[in-house]
């Protein structure tokens, strides 16, 4: 009889894992990030970043199953690097990699549910102390950032501006 159950059991969570198709998650590049990454940065560096937005976010969100069947469009606005980019050192040969400063990203878009509810989407951190900053990669803080974003999102908190 207990197995029965437990055969019962495993049948019906597996037609409800089915039933939850995970988060669709899709990542443009905002026009003036777009604009710098052609002007400043390099647009190797800044799509690199967007795919790593999208992965976190999957990878939050299949993890949790917040936002299950709904579709996540993102848009990272901004970015601003803790290093010089490849970009820039080729630019600037006086330049040096030992460089470094603050940097941040900022992400806004909309979860639209199954059902068609539209919820905005907006996180935005940028570091402002040089002491404090994650400086170990050109994108650290950036990355923070985004790493950051996905976390919350995951947890299925609608997020607004820090």
């Amino acid at each position: 009889m207990r197995i029965i159950a437990l055969a019962a059991a495993a049948l019906l969570s597996s037609a409800t894992l089915a039933a939850a198709a995970p988060a669709s998650v899709s990542v443009t590049v905002g026009p003036e990030l777009q604009k710098k990454a052609v002007e400043k940065y390099g647009v190797r560096d800044v799509d690199r970043l967007a795919a790593e937005l999208r992965k976190d976010v999957e990878r939050e969100l299949a993890r949790t199953g917040a936002y299950d069947g709904a579709r996540i469009e993102l848009t990272l606005v901004d970015a601003q690097p803790n290093r010089p980019t490849f970009k820039q050192l080729s630019d600037k040969p006086g330049l040096s990699y030992q460089s470094f400063g603050i940097g941040g990203a900022k992400i806004e878009g909309q979860a639209i549910a199954p059902g068609g509810a539209v919820t905005p989407l907006k996180y935005s951190y940028y570091e402002t102390d040089i002491r404090q900053t994650r400086a170990y990669s050109t994108w650290s803080d950036a990355e923070w950032t985004m790493d950051r974003f996905a976390n919350r999102l995951g947890s299925g908190k609608a997020l607004a501006s820090r």
